[in-house]
């Protein structure tokens, strides 16, 4: 059954305010403009998806993939948690990265994170915060498995940005430990996993030089025969 929301208010009195209505209204402003550059843009969209790319980033909102690496809609195919954790019992996550490699045939997987996380922040200190310190302890994990190269350094700011490039590095690890990535290179599929880190306060990306091509490169624990 379709139920269409209802204008109003909770005492279930009619109102006269749009609900978001200048969000809808830059939506159309927005859809004008790319049909002013390219009549046919969305007729092609809507026919098929073919991104090269599969972006696994955090939920912050001032962390837009598209946006960063001046991509169209329909170019990167996207997955967003708190903190861009790759889980092995993350049916979410691990759905998004099957279809990406088996169904859009995707070439790169970007595990992309960012200075400042907030994720990262909490999962760094002591307090509880609810449901997402079961989310945290992954993060708290990375800390653990980097603890002494962490420590070494007296600036806590130091220490913030190193976990947040650390856990980065472990996700792409993660990503390449899937039977999902490992099968893909087994039938020749050329699949590239990156790692980057995005500052918001320059606006700029780097690579971490976590880069991961084939199955060879990764632990010998963790490949799949």
């Amino acid at each position: 059954m379709l139920v269409v929301c209802e204008n109003q208010n909770w005492k279930g009195k009619s109102t006269n305010m749009k609900v978001l209505k200048h969000m809808f209204d830059a939506n159309r402003e927005w859809a004008t403009t790319i049909k002013e550059s390219d009549p046919d843009f969305f007729l092609k969209l809507s026919n098929q998806q073919t991104p090269e790319y599969l972006w696994i980033g955090c939920s912050d909102s001032r962390v837009p993939a598209n946006l960063l690496v001046g991509k169209m809609p329909g170019e990167i195919f996207v997955h967003r948690n708190i903190a861009n954790v790759v889980v092995h019992s993350d049916l979410n996550c691990l759905s998004v990265v099957q279809y990406a490699v088996d169904v859009l045939k995707v070439k790169h997987i970007i595990v992309c994170g960012h200075y400042g996380c907030g994720g990262i922040k909490a999962a760094m200190d002591n307090q509880e915060h609810g449901l997402i310190d079961n989310w945290l302890r992954h993060i708290k994990d990375v800390y653990r498995y980097h603890q002494t190269h962490i420590d070494s350094f007296q600036s806590n700011v130091d220490k913030f940005n190193l976990l947040c490039e650390l856990n980065v590095i472990e996700q792409v690890a993660n990503v390449c430990h899937t039977t999902i990535v490992q099968n893909a290179w087994k039938s020749g599929h050329e699949l590239v996993i990156h790692g980057w880190i995005y500052s918001i306060e320059t606006g700029l990306l780097k690579d971490l030089n976590a880069c991961i091509t084939k199955r060879s490169e990764i632990s010998k624990i963790h490949q799949i025969e």
